[in-house]
């Protein structure tokens, strides 16, 4: 086992500092195993649980190696979505924070193509993506990869499970043969095998085998006897819970938004998240969940994977997993990163055969509890803790979140406490406020300025 301190690594000193200042106090076991061979240049196969810390590892390899004075692309990141693919692209910002002019762009579908291809002109060093759009931007000659240093495919079994396995192997095809090749993946199936033997150059392997049982995750099994009584039984556990931050997982597309819009009926703070939403619709669910701007997020198997939401107190299996690895990707969402955290999967009647895949994944015999367990009463929903606030200005007009911050804190007279996740898009910008000061914010952003100009605010 390598060395779990940073400072054991040939990372630069800026790269150590920013690691330090954003709490990286030592290396995860996926980083400790694969970060020495990546910073050598080898090719990898790595297979982790999710939130391992493997997007750190990888992107913390990259940007050592990076050519700032290169704008061409040097890295590109494969990822099976939109979210996934915005999660890994805000990891690397955070990560090269402390290195000057480096330019990380995200091309994935679901948005105008036209914009992409405006910041692909002015030349970047990192791309994060789906094969999809990227396969678009390959066709129309707007991206160019014969300069490719180091491809990433993360979350290679779900990318092939998603049907890309041509669109990737025809992007890989267009990449250098001289470059470094690194494949993430949950399992192992035949075409993860044969895509690393037929691209990737003597690899060597990095395996964290996964805890048997989560033991930061308190698992409970609750029995329905028919789905019509689903709904009853849910808003029993979040009236006995009262959890600050809950993602329910529905089945489909409609099932999600009835279920939102059902809790909503009942004064709960619920968003609801799957494929129909538009891309900007997805993002600001997103932001407003992970900020704290509302208690509940619905979704689909879309956030499965590529979730990372801060001190997620509770997962709940609305509609039973198809699979047992499906089922290990949604109850793993809670109890990260040494957190604890609680899962709660319902059962009905029909579905009771599902959990002898599951057994195996634990050490505890599962025991099924009755709704009768649940309190009568319901207690009313509380609010949520934060309000979002948006701004019509972002990274393009050289915003910071120190300058949304000064203003609210300086001027507007806030206490830091009130103020919490501050976002920075390229055009917009986004702050957590607490409830209790969101109008007063609202007002001083409204009436006030921010960086010495007029900026538009409004209330999400």
């Amino acid at each position: 086992m390598t060395s779990a301190s940073f400072d054991s690594l040939p990372l630069t000193e800026a790269l150590r500092g920013n690691l330090a200042s954003l709490g990286y106090s030592a290396m995860t076991p996926i980083q400790a195993e694969s970060l020495p061979h990546l910073l050598a240049g080898r090719d990898l196969v790595g297979q982790a649980q999710t939130g391992s810390g493997k997007t750190a590892a990888f992107a913390l390899s990259i940007l050592q190696q990076l050519d700032p004075g290169r704008f061409n692309c040097q890295a590109l990141v494969l990822c099976p979505t939109r979210e996934l693919a915005a999660q890994v692209a805000e990891e690397f910002r955070k990560l090269a924070t402390p290195l000057p002019n480096i330019k990380i762009i995200t091309l994935c579908g679901g948005t105008p193509i036209g914009p992409q291809k405006a910041s692909l002109e002015h030349g970047t060093h990192v791309i994060v993506g789906t094969p999809g759009r990227i396969d678009d931007h390959l066709r129309k000659g707007t991206l160019r990869l014969n300069r490719l240093r180091t491809l990433v495919l993360d979350e290679a079994d779900r990318m092939l499970d998603m049907g890309f396995i041509d669109s990737i192997s025809g992007i890989i095809r267009q990449t250098p043969d001289h470059r470094q090749t690194l494949l993430f993946s949950a399992t192992f199936p035949d075409d993860i095998e044969r895509l690393s033997k037929e691209f990737q150059s003597r690899p060597l392997r990095a395996i964290v085998e996964p805890v048997r049982e989560q033991t930061a995750i308190r698992h409970q099994f609750y029995a329905v006897s028919k789905p019509k009584h689903k709904l009853e039984t849910l808003l029993k556990i979040l009236g006995q819970r009262q959890p600050e931050s809950c993602l329910i997982f529905c089945k489909t597309r409609q099932g999600c938004a009835e279920l939102a819009e059902a809790l909503n009926s009942r004064r709960h703070s619920a968003l609801a998240l799957h494929g129909d939403l538009e891309q900007r619709d997805r993002d600001l669910t997103l932001l407003r969940f992970s900020n704290r701007s509302a208690r509940i997020l619905v979704a689909t198997d879309v956030a499965a994977r590529g979730l990372d939401v801060d001190d997620l107190a509770l997962v709940i299996i609305y509609d039973m997993a198809s699979d047992a690895e499906t089922w290990l990707h949604r109850v793993g969402r809670t109890g990260r990163a040494g957190k604890t955290g609680r899962a709660i999967t319902m059962v009905t009647q029909a579905e009771l055969f599902r959990l002898d895949a599951l057994a195996p994944l634990l050490s505890k015999p599962i025991d099924l509890e009755d709704i009768q367990s649940l309190p009568g009463e319901l207690p009313r929903p509380e609010k949520p803790a934060m309000v979002t606030l948006a701004l019509d200005a972002g990274r393009k007009n050289k915003l910071r979140p120190g300058d949304i911050l000064g203003a609210l804190t300086g001027e507007g007279g806030l206490p830091g406490a009130a103020i919490g996740k501050i976002t920075i898009q390229d055009f917009k910008a986004y702050v957590a406020v607490a409830r209790s000061h969101a109008r007063e914010a609202l007002e001083h952003l409204q009436t006030g300025k921010v960086k010495g100009k007029s900026i538009r605010a409004r209330r999400l």
